[in-house]
């Protein structure tokens, strides 16, 4: 499969000297930036009439969008609830001796454009010629770690030609649409408007969804031009700026946007918090902004930044992948989840899939502090009486997380998507074990956790069946991970989350005697649970010895993607769902994913069997893949494959793998590149309360080195060639397990030092 690679490869950058028009798109997704709060595509301040996709995002903001459609279900959710483009606060016209830039039709030269994730700023830089006359332009642009609600854009224009007339013209325009909205339909309607400010409000829904009002107020500051009009629409504000230059003399226009919505301001307020907001910031230079914003993306490095030595692409993409992470979420507001696609496009619509809880929950407990993770859990928590409601609409008790929401009402209309692909309860739970697990804590649990825990079970409880004839209960109708294949009965990993949930949930209901009876569990309730965990079927084969995906997959022609046309590859651009319902190829492998979550139940010739088995058939046309698979290699030994697969998700998006990112970054499986290398290539594992490690270099590698939290204290791990060191750089005394043997870091800045084993393929 060939790869589109559109940037160089360079430790802390994605850089470019290419102006690729016919991968705009693709560029834009690759040099987005956000900070939790707001982010964008890597859009031009200026005009580019070509192909692309304009995008802005705020982090909360979305709309209920009708779904209903002739072939409505009763079960339906109203509404399908999408992520919204917000104004375009980032334009900035420029005109050339009264000729308007279009960096599509125009001609370019000596373009330039680099993001530097050390730092979290974008940058550009090209020559241009209008009527004989050529300028320079350099811009820089970053969305402000230190005050949430500013975008800084900074335009300097320099001229190469004796007297060139140059004109600067900063907007707020709020026409604009989403790509998949029905008929060009506009989400937004205009509030109130000046020369610098527009405040626009969401329209109108019939699902008593309340209206989002957004308020921009932009604060130009200026060198060398003057300011020579305003211009005012119910949609659209500009100030313009004109200026003659000589050769060699600059014209600098710095745009500051100021951000606040409804989500955290009364409606009648958003318009004079942004004047007061922008009003500070005003007192500060942009240098100033600048570094401040650059401070808090290196204290963030500090601790998350994963070194490799000897692979630089490799050291790029675990980069990539982190600085849009943090750039998507850092835990700051417990009402915001991770988005699939982040501040990076609009596809898969929701704000919040399972991906959170199966994938990003392990990152962001070694990353961040606890707290963050907790914040997470608390989301779903808090959502608890929507999840009630969506398992009321399917005619079930207990609670149905969603798999996809903002508000956690189910809020997707895909059928097999939406009430099969109920895996996503189990990941839930999991999420909940995770945490307390890690941390040791079990104040999370106890308080909250077993109130989520007990919703999920009653929702097993009543969604399993039981089989007379068999004497054992079984789950029909369900979509695994693997969305290649839909309505299946006696999915593997959806049984056997069901009933590990299960019996995690008495275990923990045995913590809190109170909260076992303010839950209202009674005995019959608990005898049911505790006869669905002995008597549950698992698909299984005895000739191959693997846990089998669901009852009939082995009654497929099975056959390995190696004998697949590559022209037939990605299969969902290229056959019909049809031909890959009825293939035995798997988007994601099911049991694969339940083997990685529960590893300390298997043993290594049950993983590798299965390993073996599933592998050859699996496509990862879902991004969540590979990294699953690198870790299971790994674990097995079969460390050419797992840095493979590692290379696949950590430049899933730098390459394009799966010729998609034109429409967005995939945001969640960028945790895989992390958990690959912590989890697989260092062993990484806590089983009851036991931390271990079993580190393997990558032999195209020289070293590797990351830093984990972990109980409160703060560990770094380094391994090379020669040696495998664990430092404890604070808190207290550790015992851990390196290669099966035991080990005490008993004071700050104590190390264990190994020789690393040697991994033969």
């Amino acid at each position: 499969m060939s790869h589109t690679r559109l940037f160089e490869i360079d430790e802390w950058k994605v850089k470019t000297t290419k102006l690729n028009k016919d991968e705009r798109r693709l560029q834009e997704s690759l040099t987005s930036i956000g900070n939790g709060y707001m982010g964008m595509r890597g859009n031009f301040e200026e005009t580019y009439s070509g192909d692309h996709h304009q995008g802005s995002y705020i982090g909360g903001v979305w709309y209920p969008d009708k779904t209903r459609v002739g072939w409505w279900k009763n079960g339906y959710p109203e509404y399908f609830g999408k992520v919204i483009n917000t104004m375009n606060f980032i334009q900035l016209d420029l005109l050339v001796d009264g000729e308007k830039v279009d960096l599509y039709r125009d001609k370019v030269s000596d373009f330039e454009m680099e993001l530097d994730m050390q730092h979290g700023i974008l940058k550009r830089s090209y020559v241009i010629e209008k009527a004989g006359k050529a300028v320079q332009v350099v811009v820089e642009r970053f969305v402000s770690l230190d005050q949430k609600e500013l975008c800084a854009i900074k335009m300097e224009v320099t001229s190469l030609s004796d007297e060139v007339k140059v004109e600067l013209i900063p907007v707020l325009d709020g026409n604009v649409t989403n790509e998949d909205s029905n008929y060009d339909e506009k989400f937004w309607l205009p509030v109130s408007q000046g020369t610098n400010r527009l405040i626009i409000e969401t329209k109108p829904n019939n699902f008593g969804i309340d209206q989002f009002t957004v308020g921009a107020v932009m604060s130009n500051h200026v060198t060398n031009v003057e300011k020579t009009a305003d211009e005012v629409s119910e949609m659209t504000v500009s100030e313009t700026y004109t200026g003659i230059l000589a050769i060699g003399e600059k014209a600098v226009i710095e745009k500051r946007i100021v951000l606040t919505t409804s989500r955290d301001y009364s409606k009648t307020d958003v318009e004079k918090q942004s004047q007061t907001i922008s009003k500070q910031v005003d007192q500060l230079s942009f240098e100033e902004l600048r570094m401040r914003h650059e401070s808090l993306w290196l204290e963030r490095w500090k601790k998350a930044d994963i070194e490799i030595g000897g692979d630089p692409a490799a050291q790029q993409g675990i980069r990539f992948n982190l600085f849009q992470l943090f750039s998507t979420y850092y835990g700051e507001d417990t009402r915001l989840n991770i988005g699939p696609k982040g501040f990076t496009g609009e596809k898969y619509g929701g704000a919040t899939y399972w991906d959170t809880e199966a994938y990003a929950v392990p990152l962001y407990l070694a990353l961040a502090d606890p707290k963050v993770t907790e914040n997470l859990l608390t989301y779903r928590h808090d959502q608890l009486p929507q999840a009630e409601h969506n398992a009321r609409q399917q005619g079930l008790k207990g609670a149905l997380y969603p798999m996809v929401t903002f508000t956690g009402v189910e809020c997707h209309n895909e059928w097999e998507i939406t009430f099969e692909e109920i895996h996503r309860n189990g990941a839930m739970a999991y999420a909940i074990y995770n945490y307390t697990n890690y941390t040791g804590d079990e104040s999370y649990l106890k308080e909250k956790g077993l109130d989520v825990l007990v919703g999920i079970s009653r929702f097993w409880a009543d969604r399993v069946h039981y089989n007379r004839r068999k004497d054992q209960y079984m789950m029909h109708g369900v979509t695994g991970p693997n969305e290649y294949e839909n309505n299946v009965n006696n999915n593997w990993y959806t049984n056997k989350l069901a009933v590990w949930t299960l019996k995690y949930t008495l275990e923990s209901l045995q913590l809190s005697a109170d909260k076992k009876d303010s839950l209202q569990v009674t005995d019959q309730e608990t005898a049911k649970w505790q006869d669905i965990m002995e008597k549950m079927y698992y698909p299984y084969d005895e000739e191959e010895q693997v846990f089998v995906q669901h009852d009939t997959f082995l009654d497929k022609e099975l056959r390995p993607v190696s004998e697949l046309n590559p022209v037939d590859l990605p299969l969902n651009q290229k056959w019909s769902w049809d031909k890959i319902l009825r293939s035995p190829f798997i988007k994601q492998a099911d049991v694969l994913q339940g083997i990685y979550f529960f590893k300390e139940m298997y043993t290594l010739e049950e993983i590798e069997r299965n390993f073996d088995f599933y592998e050859p058939m699996t496509v990862h046309e879902s991004s969540l893949s590979p990294s699953i698979h690198a870790i299971l290699a790994a674990d097995i030994g079969k460390m050419d494959k797992a840095v493979e697969f590692y290379a696949r998700t950590a430049r899933l998006d730098l390459d394009n793998y799966n010729n998609d990112t034109e429409d967005g970054l995939h945001i969640t499986s960028m945790t895989g590149s992390w958990l690959t290398i912590v989890q697989g290539f260092a062993g990484m594992q806590t089983v009851n309360g036991q931390l271990s490690f079993r580190p393997y270099l990558p032999k195209n590698w020289t070293n590797y080195a990351f830093h984990i939290n972990y109980r409160g204290r703060l560990l770094k791990i380094s391994v090379t060639s020669e040696e495998v060191s664990i430092v404890l750089l604070e808190g207290e005394v550790l015992k851990l397990s390196v290669y099966d043997e035991s080990v005490v870091l008993n004071d700050v800045y104590t190390s264990a030092t190994k020789t690393p084993k040697k991994v033969t393929n």
